[in-house]
Order: structure tokens, then sequence, then C-alpha cells
């Protein structure tokens, strides 16, 4: 069995559904496939939750039946039959009352996940209404029949394992599934999801489940790029990664995978191939356990970094100052993503100010505190370029005439990090693009 996921791109038209319609039939392996939301749906469930948060129920009804236009255009293209029309009227009307129901309620947190589920509960459900129409055999599983996080928010593949092999187990003779990506219940039983790109998460949690052969990932994109093809003028897609180094590139901004999709498959060792919905016929990129060579491979940027440099020349060397540091952070739930040292200054970085205020002013309870926002951490990624010197000098005298204001360097074998303002991000990426990679 192989799971195939579709981004919302990929389901964005109801011609680029009939392109996946093509896409899952091609072969007679078992399959199960995972959709996001009809691109753009998403964002707007996310604005419905804000003003019913913020108590503007008009601004929620106007936005709730813009959507429902747009749905009911979407269907009339979709499917021919009127028997395929009326059942997917059928599920407009089901999910359209609900999110205007919701509208004499009172708002919390718990229903917000309801409505965030609704994207996804409809792509599937009109897709499968197209497949029935084209004579195609299938079964809709609804992912909340067995995708489930723990207290912790953290799913659980062996539970899921045994959830899903339960599910399929009613339906022998079906070769084809297509399931949900991002929702799932909590330990509650309530509706609930994996975050924002979580349908990537999804599909590599369902692979790890099923044993699958391979989880594909498909995007509008050819693939992992060497660089960022919207900022870089020329980039070139990557065959193969070890998942080590999917990873580090994934968490440092390469933005054709979610972070924690890794995990999943990697731990299950669990091929994943990233694939372009438009154009099906090309390579893509493979990600598997061993890299296919060493070297760099790829260079990706990470925006939105505040730098803290925290100063205490009478601290520093005490035994229990970095402790202290660290302390603040785990205190109020911030993660770190760098970190360098001097002889009187401990320097760090993080993507999420919300608590940055707060933690200022703890840390200046025993040091010196100054803060660098808007700044940017580009990663050189490749198996063990820890290792070759050569690539540090490469790095750096491409960026001879950059203000670097932090390198990270040894910490991982795959990962060469330096902090830059994201003023310079765009000249710093296609200046390492020439350097490493000789692409003008």
């Amino acid at each position: 069995m192989k799971i195939m996921k579709f981004g919302g791109t990929s389901v964005g038209k109801p011609h680029r559904m009939y392109e996946v319609a093509n896409l899952i039939t091609k072969d007679s392996e078992s399959k199960i496939v995972v959709l996001s939301a009809v691109s753009g749906t998403t964002n707007n469930l996310v604005e419905i939750g804000a003003f019913l948060s913020a108590g503007k129920k008009a601004e929620a009804k106007e936005k709730i039946d813009i959507l429902n236009q747009h749905y009911q255009s979407f269907i009339t293209e979709l499917v021919k039959s009127v028997d395929a029309l009326t059942k997917a009227q059928e599920v407009l009307k089901e999910h359209f009352e609900f999110l205007n129901i919701i509208l004499r309620i009172s708002y919390n947190e718990a229903l917000n996940k309801d409505i965030l589920a609704q994207g996804e509960l409809l792509s599937t459900k009109l897709f499968s209404i197209y497949l029935n129409e084209k004579g195609i055999k299938h079964q809709l599983l609804p992912a909340l029949d067995f995708m489930s996080i723990d207290v912790n928010d953290e799913p659980q593949v062996e539970v899921i394992r045994e959830k899903l092999k339960a599910v399929l187990a009613n339906f022998p003779q079906i070769d084809l599934f297509i399931t949900q990506g991002y929702i799932c219940r909590n330990a509650r039983g309530e509706v609930d999801n994996l975050k924002r790109g979580g349908s990537d998460y999804s599909a590599s949690l369902i692979a790890a489940a099923a044993n699958a052969s391979v989880c594909e990932i498909w995007t509008d994109i050819n693939g992992m790029h060497n660089n960022d093809p919207r900022i870089v003028n020329k980039t070139v897609p990557i065959e193969q990664l070890s998942f080590d180094e999917a990873a580090e590139l994934a968490y440092f901004g390469a933005k054709i995978l979610h972070p924690a999709s890794i995990w999943p498959a990697q731990q299950y060792n669990i091929p994943v191939r990233l694939l372009n919905t438009m154009e099906p016929d090309a390579g893509g990129t493979l990600i598997k356990e061993a890299p296919a060579s060493l070297g760099v491979k790829a260079v990706a940027a990470k925006d939105g970094i505040t730098a803290i440099n925290i100063k205490s020349s009478r601290m520093l060397l005490a035994y229990g100052f970095l402790r202290k540091v660290f302390e603040v952070f785990e205190k109020y739930r911030t993660s770190i993503d760098m970190v360098t040292t001097s002889e009187v200054a401990v320097s760090v970085t993080i993507d999420n100010d919300a608590s940055l205020a707060e933690i200022k002013k703890e840390l200046e309870s025993f040091s010196t505190v100054s803060i660098d926002a808007a700044q940017t951490i580009v990663s050189i990624v490749g198996a063990e370029i820890a290792a070759h010197p050569d690539t540090l000098k490469k790095v750096f005298d491409s960026l001879h005439n950059i203000d670097v204001r932090m390198v990270s360097y040894g910490g991982s074998a795959h990962n060469i990090s330096i902090l830059v303002a994201s003023a310079d991000k765009n000249r710093v990426l296609q200046q390492l693009n020439t350097g490493l990679f000789g692409l003008e």
C-alpha cells in the first residue's frame, strides 16, 4: 500500500481534482489518498473563527456566504450529472448550515477546531462524489475514526495503526481509500487538528501506521530545490536526500515540506517522494535513510527570527549561569534555534516573540539584554558538511560583503547556519547559490 497526499493547490480547482483522479488510478497498488482543503478555504475558515472570537458575527456571516458562493460555483464545474450535482449540493448544505448555526452559539476554542475541520471534510466528500460519478471504486474513510492525539497533543503511531487496521478491515474488497489530512480527535474525543501544514504530517503518520511502501507528497513544484526558486535566479531540483538532510531543510525554511512530517516516516523507514501534480512525469525528490552523496545539497532560509544578546561579565563563567538563562526560555515555552557564547555573553535566537517582553524582563534581573529583530537564519545543508572545512570557506567567501550576526557550525553534521539581517536575505541566497553551486 502507498500513501498519496495532495495539497490545497492540487485540489484547488475542479480540473485539478480531475488530474488527481487520473494520478491515483494510474496503477493497481492499493492506496490511501490524503487530501488537504481546497486552496484558500482554511484561510477563510481562520478568518471566520477570528471574527466570531471578536464578536463580529456580521463579518463572519459575510465571509461564510462568500465561501458558500465559491463552493456553489466549484461543484457546478466539478460534476456533470444531475445525481452527482444533487449530492454535492447536499454536502454543501450540511456544512454551510453548520457554519451558519455557529453564528447563534457561544464561541470557544473547541468550536473553532470544528470550524477549521470543515475544509478537509468538504474537499474529500466532493472528490468522492466526483469519483463515484466517474465509476471509480473507492471508499471514503473519515480521518476522525482513526487519527488521534494524546493529552500532550502528540500523535501515537501505534494507536493510529490499531485504529486504522480496524477501519480498513471493514472494506476487504476496496483498494482505494480517500481521507482527510490535518484533522484528528484529541484525548477528550473532540475534533482537533495537527496544526498548519498538518496534512503532510497526516500522510506521514498514516504511512508509518500502514507500513506503506512509499509516502508521496504531491504539491505544485518539482520536488525540493537547492535554493528558494521564488528568490534566486536559477535553482535545480534535488534527486535524493536523507531524512536528516530533509528534516534540517524543512525546519530551516524549505516550504515544500512541513518539518513534523519527516519524523514518522523516518522512525518507520518509509521513503517519502516529493512530486508535482502539474508535472507528474518530473522526477521530484526521493527522501530515504541514506544520503545519495556527501556534501552540500541545498540552502534554506527561515524568517521572523529575533536575536537576544545576554551579557554579564560578573556571572557568565559562574556555575549555573547558562542553566539560569535557558530556564527563562523554558518557563515561557519558547524554543531556541541558535546559540553562540563568548567570554562575557551568550546570544540566542528565537522564532516566536510572543513572550519576548516577559523573557527580556526576567533576563534583565541578572544580565544586560539587547535585542535584534528582523533577522533571518540561512542554513546550508548536506550530509556531513561540518566535516569538510572547505565548505565553511566557500560559505564565507560567498558572503564577504555581508554582515553575519551569528554562526552555528559543528552542532549538526549536516548543517551550517548563519544569522543575517532579513534585509540581506535575498542577496545572501543568491550569492550562496553562485558560490556553492555555481549557479548565477
